[in-house]
C-alpha cells in the first residue's frame, strides 16, 4: 500500500543528523525526498566506519528512502536547476544558516511570490528574532545551551557531560518532521504554503522545561529546577547478583507490591512512603533501598518477581544485545537488506505502523549524486507534480 505521504515531494538541503532524520521519516511514509547535496557531499557520508568512500554507517542510516542530486547552489546556473525543482516540490527543507540562504535567494520572502504554495521549513540552531541568530551550533553546543549538559553532571553537582548520543540533533528532527506535517495540513484546508521556523535551542529548551523548570515554574519560585526523581544520586541501573538492571515502581501502587516482594510489607505505611508527595521528597532513600534490595537476587529472579508483580523493569542492554533482543526479533524490527554498493546491511526498520497506510523502506540510502541525471530528466520531461498548483 501507498504511505501516506505518497505525492509529497520534498526538495532536502539539510546534511548532518537533524535534518537528514526528519526527512529520513517522511521518506519512510511515502513522501518522495530529493536529498541536494554539493559536490563534496554531506559531510556525514565520510565518517567511519565505511567501507566505501562517501557511504559512511551514519550516511547509510540517515539517508534510506531519498534521491541525491548533486547541485553546487553557489553556481548561478545550478540554481537555476534548483528553481525548476521548487516548480514541482511541497516543501523546501534547508539546516542552512538564514544569512547564506538570503546570499544566494533562497529565504523564504525571496521565494513566496513564485512558489505560494511551498512549505519552507528552515531548521538550524537559534531563531532568527533573538541575539544569537546566525550563531553556528552542532549537537554539542546545543546540549550545553539548552540545560542539557548541566543535567547530565546532576544539576550542578558534578561536572557537566554530554549525552552519548546526538540527543539535540534527533530530538529537534521529531519537531522538524511534525512542522513540516503540520504546514501541509494547513496548506490543504488554506491552499497556501508558509514558512516554518524550527531553530535547536528554543526546541530543546521547550524539551526540558515540562519536568525539569520545576520550582522555577512558580512566581516567585519555589525551588531550584530540576526534577528531583531524574537527578538524584542513586537514580542509576542497580546492580543485581549477576548484572544490572532498572527498576522503576512509580504508583502507590507498584511500590506497595515492590516492598511485599522484598519482605518489608510495612514500608508501605512509612510516614517517608505512603503518598506521592511524601515519596518525591524522599527518592534518595527509596532508590538506595531498590539498590540495595536488588544486590541479592539474580537479574532472571528479578525479572519473573518483577513482571508477574507489574512493575516497570529492564535488564541493561547493550546496543549489540538489541541485535538478537525477542521483541524486536518478533516484531521484524531489524531490516536486513543488500544494498548495491555496500553489500549486506542491517538497519532499523520503522517502529511505526499505520494499518491502512503503513511506511515502508523503498530505496537504499543513496551515493553521491546517484539519481542526478534522473532527477534532471525529470525536470526537461516536463511538469509531473502539481505541488504548487491548486
Amino acid at each position: 500500500m501507498a504511505g501516506p505521504l505518497e505525492g509529497v515531494r520534498i526538495l532536502d538541503l539539510t546534511s548532518v543528523g537533524m535534518g537528514p532524520m526528519a526527512t529520513q521519516m517522511l521518506g519512510d511514509m511515502g513522501a518522495d525526498v530529493i536529498k541536494v547535496e554539493s559536490p563534496e557531499g554531506d559531510v556525514f557520508r565520510h565518517v567511519t566506519p565505511q567501507r566505501h568512500k562517501a557511504m559512511s554507517h551514519a550516511h547509510l542510516n540517515f539517508n534510506r528512502n531519498k534521491r541525491s542530486i548533486v547541485l553546487n547552489i553557489k553556481d548561478e546556473h545550478a540554481r537555476s536547476r534548483l528553481f525548476d525543482l521548487l516548480e514541482r516540490s511541497d516543501v523546501l527543507v534547508s539546516n542552512m544558516r538564514a544569512p547564506a540562504m538570503r546570499r544566494l535567494g533562497l529565504d523564504y520572502d525571496s521565494l513566496k511570490d513564485r512558489f505560494p504554495r511551498l512549505v519552507y521549513c528552515a531548521c538550524y540552531g537559534y531563531g532568527e528574532d533573538g541575539p544569537y541568530a546566525g550563531r553556528a551550533a552542532i549537537d554539542d553546543t546545543i546540549q550545553a545551551a539548552s540545560g542539557i549538559a548541566w543535567l547530565q553532571g546532576a544539576a550542578g553537582e558534578e561536572p557537566p557531560k554530554y549525552v552519548n548520543t546526538v540527543m539535540a540533533d534527533k530530538v529537534v528532527a521529531l519537531y522538524v518532521s511534525n512542522a513540516i506535517m503540520y504546514a501541509l495540513y494547513a496548506r490543504e484546508r488554506t491552499g497556501r504554503g508558509q514558512a516554518v521556523e524550527v531553530p535547536m535551542f528554543e526546541c530543546m529548551a521547550a524539551f526540558l522545561a515540562p519536568e525539569h523548570l520545576a520550582g522555577m515554574t512558580f512566581r516567585p519560585p519555589m525551588g531550584p529546577p530540576g526534577y528531583a526523581r531524574l537527578i538524584n544520586e542513586f537514580r542509576r541501573p542497580f546492580r543485581t547478583a549477576d548484572g544490572y538492571m532498572s527498576v522503576v515502581p512509580y504508583t502507590s501502587a507498584q511500590w506497595r507490591r515492590f516492598f511485599e516482594l522484598t519482605g518489608e510489607p510495612q514500608l508501605a505505611q512509612d510516614p517517608r512512603f505512603n503518598t506521592p508527595e511524601s515519596r518525591s521528597a524522599h527518592f534518595s532513600e527509596l532508590y538506595r533501598y531498590v539498590e540495595e534490595t536488588l544486590a541479592k537476587r539474580s537479574t532472571a529472579t528479578w525479572e519473573a518477581e518483577l513482571a508477574s508483580a507489574d512493575i516497570p523493569f529492564a535488564k541493561v542492554n547493550s546496543l549489540a544485545d538489541l541485535l538478537n533482543d525477542p521483541h524486536l526479533k518478533a516484531r521484524g524490527f531489524w531490516q536486513e537488506i543488500d544494498h548495491p554498493s555496500e553489500g549486506p546491511l542491517v538497519q532499523a526498520g520503522i517502529p511505526i505502523r499505520l494499518s491502512d497506510t503503513p511506511g515502508q523502506i523503498r530505496r537504499h540510502a543513496p551515493g553521491l549524486g546517484e539519481h542526478t541525471d534522473e532527477v534532471l530528466n525529470e525536470i526537461n520531461a516536463g511538469p509531473t507534480h502539481s505541488g504548487q498548483h491548486p
